[in-house]
């Protein structure tokens, strides 16, 4: 049987990277709805330096790879990820106050709802929506995150990007090309890498910063479940919610194995008890089948498949 790290220039990476390089690495322990086989090997990164430079090593050497920060929005196969998951740790977070408009800087590692809180403390406004919103900055980049009103596309003023044939970059939030969770990085398939961004901020006061985000943390308590999952599974179609399409169709707290629609918010999908990949995707298959049924409405993933499925899998990307 051949191991899974033998198309991989093994020994080259082992001696690149040294004992910071775990081989089978399991993934469910890195995703936010715990599901997810084995990676071949995994790398933490810890700056946006090494970040850079492990990215280029692998470009150069052609090996598969995948950046993981927070693990939301991503579903990892049972079968795993055959390739290098680079863990992204690069979380440094500098505000500057005497710039106009004010600005944070971040790497693309940092929790999103960290650089908020960081904002709210010196007085500066217009993070609140992100405040509670699960994953790091790279991940919200790349998916137009958003909530409560607020998005990325608001908020960004540059991304700085590694590309792997025109180098480092510096893009301005025109160039992501911006839709409804969605950039032109994950419509196209662009292998660039996002290192890190600045993104514009308000004057304001902590008290006042606090009380709204306070209060958007009570709307999201009443409104999203607890428990462990890969956050919204579809985007809302236009003039719609997948939530209400999922609760109208009658699929409110239906299961399959360990998963379950939630009871609280049908478009939210909860790992219960040991769920695993396949469980999520028989469940995604069954609720896009009854509500195109019902309602004619083709609802589309907001989370992205990774790592290897089956041939029929491939309908569920819904692009």
């Amino acid at each position: 049987m051949k191991s899974p790290l033998s198309n991989l220039p093994i020994n080259e990476l082992r001696e690149q990277f040294g004992e910071r390089l775990q081989e089978n690495v399991r993934l469910a322990n890195y995703t936010a709805a715990r599901v997810g086989g084995p990676a071949d090997a995994l790398l933490v990164v810890n700056s946006a330096d090494e970040l850079e430079k492990a990215v280029k090593t692998l470009w150069e050497w052609n090996v598969p790879f995948l950046i993981l920060g927070g693990g939301a929005n991503v579903l990892v196969s049972d079968r795993g990820y055959h390739g290098v998951v680079l863990l992204n740790r690069a979380h440094t977070i500098k505000i500057h106050s005497q710039t106009e408009p004010p600005t944070v800087w971040a790497e693309s590692g940092a929790n999103l709802g960290m650089i908020a809180r960081q904002a709210a403390l010196r007085g500066f406004s217009g993070l609140e929506w992100a405040n509670t919103v699960p994953g790091t900055l790279g991940g919200a980049i790349y998916g137009n995150a958003g909530a409560f009103g607020g998005d990325m596309q608001g908020n960004l003023l540059m991304a700085e990007i590694l590309h792997p044939q025109e180098g480092k970059q510096t893009w301005p939030a025109e160039k992501l090309g911006y839709e409804y969770r969605s950039s032109v990085l994950k419509r196209s398939g662009t292998k660039a890498v996002i290192l890190s961004a600045t993104l514009k901020l308000e004057r304001s006061t902590p008290q006042a910063v606090k009380e709204k985000m306070d209060e958007f943390s009570i709307r999201r308590k009443q409104t999203q479940p607890p428990g462990a999952s890969l956050g919204s599974m579809f985007k809302n179609p236009p003039g719609d919610y997948a939530g209400r399409l999922i609760e109208a169709a009658g699929l409110k707290g239906m299961r399959v194995g360990g998963v379950q629609v939630s009871p609280v918010h049908a478009n939210f999908f909860i790992n219960t008890e040991s769920a695993t990949a396949s469980d999520y995707r028989q469940l995604i298959e069954k609720v896009r089948k009854t509500v195109e049924e019902k309602f004619g409405v083709q609802l589309e993933l907001e989370v992205e498949l990774v790592g290897e499925w089956q041939d029929d899998d491939t309908n569920l990307k819904g692009e």
